[in-house]
């Protein structure tokens, strides 16, 4: 058997192994792709690792942080005036923006009504603006007051119509005309002179702060508020208000943004930088209150007299402050944005500068 097998094999001549087999080009191409995408998928998974890696230590830290932080208060209250001086909507979470807060379509204060020659009006003109309130439910927005017909517009103002020229505090800004029939529903519910709306689009140039007030930084922009995109006041502080008053204010006749509880009397003159949430805010001044404070946001009357005669008594301004606020007495704190983020009812509200 074994002579011949031998003799069966003597005359093949087997092809030796060649290490530089040359492959068909589709073939090599096929080749260096599949090199390719595994050197890239390989890539994507160390990085995706170490970014998993660098934010769980990134959280941690963080966490670390706010056991060492001290919890000043926690939010109870979050709100959104989605029209300047109109009524407030309520929400239980909200993202931070540089602009202010904002839920879904909503943002505060990116809706205006002005006069026919741009100039804005608020409930310092117009008491019963604050009985207008603006909602939103899906792509649609609706306008409504009591015995008032409800007006549904569209979310976005069509392109067609005209972008206005308005001023607010000695400040031109635009905004884009949402329509006459959104005219006629104001100028027909308060029924003085006529009226528009106007919306704040994304493209279009915020008012610098700092041409407002001095004491904001140079980035600090806004759309419609007077100058500040958060206003904070603590549950503590109205209560304190209030303990002076024949007859109760709420919170919304100071219309802020961000309402603490479980925080002292004024406390928050105190903070100058806070953490909310993944959110840094930083203090940059008081509020001088106006005469907007007197007006009844249940009735939208004017007494003009109260709040503001009992904050006079108690909440003047430093004499070296009367520059900058003059006569004005102080309630609430503006704030700016350091790090953005959402913010909910019932977090923590931790100080960041002890």
């Amino acid at each position: 058997m074994g002579a011949a097998t031998s003799s069966t094999f003597t005359g093949l001549v087997f092809p030796q192994p060649r290490l530089g087999l040359a492959l068909p080009a589709s073939a090599q191409t096929r080749a260096v792709w599949r090199v390719a995408v595994l050197g890239l998928a390989a890539a994507a998974a160390l990085t995706a690792a170490a970014w998993s890696t660098r934010g769980w230590r990134w959280r941690w830290r963080r966490q670390r942080q706010r056991q060492r932080l001290q919890q000043v208060g926690t939010v109870a209250q979050l709100w959104i005036y989605p029209i300047k001086s109109c009524k407030g909507v309520p929400v239980n979470e909200a993202e931070c923006t540089t602009m202010g807060l904002r839920s879904g379509h909503l943002r505060d204060r990116f809706w205006l009504i002005i006069k026919e020659d741009g100039n804005m009006v608020t409930a310092r003109q117009e008491p019963r603006l604050v009985l207008i309130s603006l909602t939103c439910e899906n792509d649609s927005l609706t306008l409504s007051a009591a015995y008032t017909q409800d007006l549904i517009l569209p979310v976005k103002a069509p392109t067609s119509n005209v972008v206005r020229k308005c001023r607010i505090r000695g400040l031109d800004i635009e905004g884009r005309d949402c329509g006459d029939e959104a005219a006629q529903w104001i100028t027909s519910f308060l029924k003085t002179q006529p009226y528009r709306l106007v919306h704040f689009e994304p493209h279009m140039q915020p008012r610098n702060s700092k041409q407002i007030e001095a004491a904001f930084r140079s980035i600090d922009k806004v759309a419609y508020p007077d100058a500040s995109p958060f206003l904070i006041i603590s549950e503590a502080s109205l209560a304190d208000l209030n303990s002076r008053l024949e007859k109760k204010v709420k919170a919304n006749n100071f219309r802020p943004n961000i309402v603490i509880s479980g925080c002292g009397v004024f406390e928050e003159d105190s903070w100058n930088e806070i953490l909310i949430g993944d959110v840094e805010m930083k203090r940059i001044m008081a509020c001088g209150r106006c005469i907007l404070t007197t007006v009844d946001t249940d009735t939208g009357i004017m007494n003009r007299k109260e709040p503001l005669e009992t904050l006079r008594s108690y909440r003047q301004c430093d004499p070296s402050d009367q520059k900058v606020y003059g006569k004005a007495p102080l309630f609430g704190q503006y704030f700016v944005l350091e790090d953005p983020g959402t913010i909910k009812v019932g977090d923590p509200v931790y100080l960041l500068d002890q």
